[in-house]
């Protein structure tokens, strides 16, 4: 059977980040990367709520890919509702990528633009799908590649967790090796270094604090524009009697909330550690209600509708009240991208679209600066879809316009 032989996480804000917004949890077996997004710390929050729904591991004993389903779509749920109830953190959503490793195969839950992948003999294989625009136009064949690493609307994302009651999660699971090294991280790894360079470094480096660490210090030298989180861990194969207990009881460490730039190192110690990974506690049986006996069910029959409707006419008010804050909410923040033509934007709502579509922005002035005039550090300083006020976000492009962009 497998087991993680070796483990390193690590989180770190970057260089042009004043916040963290991701967030990570290990709990060996079970480890998970959540990127936040959203303004006025909704992203941290929407990050967090994903990473704490996991902390107690896989629920019941069923298969792993639908168990880790089940926890993303809890985690939606959760996001989903706080979103809807406090009109701060509308629109806020977050990216998760959650991977369980089985007694045999390694099990993976997916959604949004952070990875997953394997180094195994040597060979760096990729693990998920990105659902981001820049993607799917690459699989329609619109876009090469080369063309995507320098796309403007890199960062817009297709599908993320608490955007939506429900969320579409892709699982899957791989035959695990010993020896293989799974790297789970955020895109402000891959969005600044190749996968060409990822793979040199967890190759030229073995133990994994140190390739870990060489990854974010890759990241930040090439210009560190976004939050990088990484998580690494290394299978070994066992045998024999006692193989259960040794994996259940790995290690137990708490969930993790990076704050700040330093990274958190980990790993796994050479033997079984005493601190055991628990499961979640299972509910104790309600007891027997007493109370006064009811009336027959066919007499009260027409109280109990009449009830129900009022129930009903009730939800439905407050959802409209939900739905109308949400949309006000979403109307009050703004970001700055490019137009199909590749002009500098002025959005208004939040840089993401969903299913079918349907985008949650819309543009409000178009510049007569074209991205490929502006130089690198400037693109990915003033594209890189913050989401800002209408006054702080037209002054910006009103300074670029007249040259007068720091």
């Amino acid at each position: 059977m497998l087991r993680v032989a070796e483990q390193y996480y690590g989180s770190d804000t970057g260089r042009q980040r004043r916040a963290n917004e991701d967030s990570l949890m290990v709990r060996s077996p079970l480890f998970v990367v959540a990127d936040g997004m959203g303004g006025a710390q909704a992203g941290e929050v929407a990050s967090q709520l994903a990473a704490e729904t996991f902390q107690a591991g896989l629920p019941g004993s069923g298969e792993p890919e639908a168990a880790l389903e089940e926890l993303a779509q809890e985690a939606n749920a959760r996001i989903h509702e706080l979103s809807h109830a406090n009109a701060e953190q509308a629109g806020m959503g977050t990216t998760l990528t959650a991977v369980y490793v089985g007694e045999r195969e390694v099990a993976i839950a997916h959604v949004g633009d952070s990875r997953a992948y394997c180094l195994r003999d040597g060979e760096l294989l990729r693990l998920t799908d990105d659902h981001s625009l820049v993607d799917e136009l690459m699989r329609q064949g619109r876009l090469t590649p080369e063309e995507a690493v320098e796309h403007p609307q890199r960062s817009v994302i297709t599908r993320a967790l608490g955007i939506e009651g429900t969320v579409d999660v892709d699982t899957r699971s791989f035959r695990g090796l010993a020896g293989d090294v799974y790297l789970i991280c955020s895109d402000g790894l891959t969005t600044m270094i190749s996968e060409e360079r990822i793979a040199e470094l967890l190759r030229s480096t073995p133990r994994l604090r140190e390739a870990g660490e060489a990854l974010i210090a890759a990241a930040n030298e090439a210009g560190g524009r976004d939050n990088i989180t990484v998580v690494l861990l290394r299978l070994e194969e066992v045998g024999g009697d006692g193989a259960v207990a040794e994996q259940a009881t790995l290690t137990g460490l708490p969930a993790v909330r990076p704050g700040g730039a330093a990274a958190q190192p980990a790993e796994a110690p050479s033997g079984p550690s005493t601190e055991a990974y628990t499961a979640p506690a299972t509910a104790a049986p309600r007891r027997p209600r007493t109370g006064p006996v009811r009336a027959p069910a066919a007499r009260r029959r027409p109280r109990l509708q009449a009830r129900r409707v009022g129930l009903l006419a009730g939800v439905l008010a407050v959802l409209a009240l939900i739905g109308g804050g949400a949309f006000l909410a979403l109307q009050s923040v703004y970001f700055i991208g490019t137009n199909e033509r590749g002009l500098v934007t002025l959005y208004q709502g939040v840089p993401l679209e969903l299913p079918g579509n349907i985008a949650l922005y819309s543009s409000q002035y178009v510049s007569g600066v074209g991205a490929s005039t502006l130089s690198a550090q400037r693109r990915s300083t003033l594209l890189d879809h913050t989401l800002r006020s209408e006054a702080k976000a037209a002054s910006l492009i009103r300074s670029l316009e007249l040259d007068q962009l720091e």
